[in-house]
Order: C-alpha cells, then structure tokens, then sequence
C-alpha cells in the first residue's frame, strides 16, 4: 500500500469508531433517561419536577462525560495497514468507550441507590408541603354575668 492509501484506511476507521460510538452513547442516553424517570420520582418522593430536572441535568452530563471520553480516545499513534488492523483498533476503542458507558451507568445506580435509601427517612413530597390552614373559627361567646338578679 503506499501512504495514500494507509492515510485513507485510517480516516474510514476513525469514522467507523465515531459512527458507532456515538450512535451507543445516544442511544444508552435516551434508555437511562426515559427509564430512569420513575426511579427518580420516587427517590425525590414524588416531587416529579425536581424528578424531571435531574434526569434532565443527569442526560447533559451522561453526553459530556462520554463525548469527551470518545474525543480523547479517538486518536491512535499506529499505523492500519491492514482490514485485520482497523477491526482490532476499532474493537479496543469502542470497547473502551462500552466499558465507559457501563461504569456510568452502574455509578448512576449506586449514586441514586444511596438517594433512595435516605430519602426513605424523609416525608413525602406531598407530605411536605404545607396544607392549606383552616379558616380561625371566632371564640364562642361567654354568657354574661348577671348582676341584676338577686339569688337570696
């Protein structure tokens, strides 16, 4: 092969790593983030806004985290020669990228595992909030002395 061409395999294998890739991490993003929403309902205690907002906060991290990981394992100093070559690296790297994904995943679990126990121990959401006071009733009347009459 002349270096052309070994300039060119290398560009297909980059492609190929970023294409599959990306498309794990899109794809175990939109898995955590829509089953994953119960269970935070229900560690936040039903306090489904904040629940949302997490989960929310929790996907933007999941890409950063994983799209950073996959840019900075992306480069490679060897040279693919061969289809025998780019299939190993391809393997090593979205292998990383794989052993990457469930890392975050099992410590978003074990994170949230520790949420739920404590918030066990405190009230409810709805329980929370403070309930509407009843309306203050007036004293009852006390009856009047009654000086005019005389008891002898």
């Amino acid at each position: 092969m002349t270096a052309p061409d070994v300039q060119d395999f290398i560009v297909e294998t980059y492609a190929a790593y970023l294409v599959l890739s990306l498309g794990l991490t899109i794809w175990v993003a939109r898995t955590l983030h829509k089953n994953g929403r119960l269970f935070l309902v229900d560690v936040f205690r039903g306090n489904e806004p904040l629940a949302d907002s997490v989960n929310h906060l929790l996907v933007v991290g999941f890409y950063l985290i994983n799209l950073g990981f996959i840019s900075f394992a992306l480069a490679t100093g060897r040279r693919i020669e061969t289809p025998r070559e780019s299939i190993e690296l391809l393997s090593g790297k979205v292998g990383g990228v794989l052993v990457v994904l469930g890392l975050m995943h099992f410590f978003n679990l074990l994170v949230f595992s520790v949420s739920r126990s404590s918030a066990r121990r405190r009230p409810r959401y709805e329980d929370a909030r403070p309930s509407p006071t009843p309306p203050i009733a007036p004293p009852p009347a006390a009856s009047a002395p009654n000086w005019g009459s005389s008891a002898a």
